[in-house]
Order: C-alpha cells, then structure tokens, then sequence
C-alpha cells in the first residue's frame, strides 16, 4: 500500500496503482511555498488532483458492483458441486434430473449420471475436467482473492 510521508517533506508517496497520496495542509502558506504555486495555480491543481481521485472512486465502485454481481453465480455453482457430490456418495445408481437453463426463459431437462467430475468453462474456448474437490477449491480461493479487497473495506468500515 502506500507509504507514509509528511506534509512538509514534499515528497510524493504513491500506492501501488500509481495513484499519489493526498497531502494533509496544515498550513496554507507553507504548503503554497513549497510548491511555488500562487493561490488560483494551488487550486486548480487540487481541483485536478479531486477528480483523478474521484476517476478511482468511480472505477473501484464499478468493479466491485461487477464482482458482487457474480457472488450469486459462484454461490450456485457451489451448491451445484455440492449436490453433484451428494449424489455420488448416496450410490442410489439412478441420474439425476435436472432443469438448466439455455438461454433466457428457454429449459431443457437433463439427466446426469454418476460421474466424479465436472467440467469447468475457463473461457476463450477452453473448459477443463475437475475432481469435485479441485472445483471447490478453486470456486473458494478464487472467490477469496477476488473479494478479498472489498471485504477488508467493508469491514474497515465498522460493518
């Protein structure tokens, strides 16, 4: 993250993305001083700087709408793994049936035998086989790393 400095070194400290760190002015004319900027020139050079931080804003809150939007897909291919497993530790030998979606308001129903695999669908044309455990496991880590900055933000929050 981004490393502190103080207000009167100048110095100035960028976080990972590029972004630079907002200064804390305790005082106006030290702060004018240092940057030999007359007062228009100081604020419209702040003025700036808001909105790059607002361009952050705008683009960190898309993408977290956009991954919490996927919270709920994750979720049911979970509990589709979880039953497909079910399924096969209980050794009834009979399929399941199931109704899926092909594309909006159109079912098919389907019959799914005993299998100790799914098929994952990676994208660009690639789908690869998974042990239920592998899926799983994948499905946690990957939900995990992808939301893990906005739930450290919620929590920060006091949430």
């Amino acid at each position: 993250m981004a490393s502190e400095s103080s207000s009167s070194s100048g110095a100035v400290v960028t976080d990972r993305r590029g972004i630079p760190a907002a200064q804390f002015v305790e005082d106006v004319r030290t702060y004018l001083s240092q940057l030999q900027l007359d007062v228009q020139s100081a604020l419209a050079f702040l003025q700036e700087r808001l909105q790059q931080y607002k361009l952050v804003e705008m683009k960190l809150l898309a993408q977290q709408r956009d991954l919490q939007a996927k919270i709920p897909d994750i979720k049911k291919c979970l509990d589709i793994v979880a039953t497909l497993q079910a399924k096969k530790e209980a050794a009834t030998g009979e399929p399941l049936v199931a109704d899926f979606e092909i594309s909006e308001g159109i079912y098919s129903r389907a019959r799914i035998e005993e299998t100790d695999s799914v098929c994952l669908w990676l994208g660009a044309n690639v789908m690869l086989d998974y042990s239920y455990e592998e899926v799983t496991d994948i499905f946690k880590e990957n939900s995990l790393e992808l939301f893990s900055p906005f739930l450290i933000q919620f929590w920060n929050k006091g949430h």
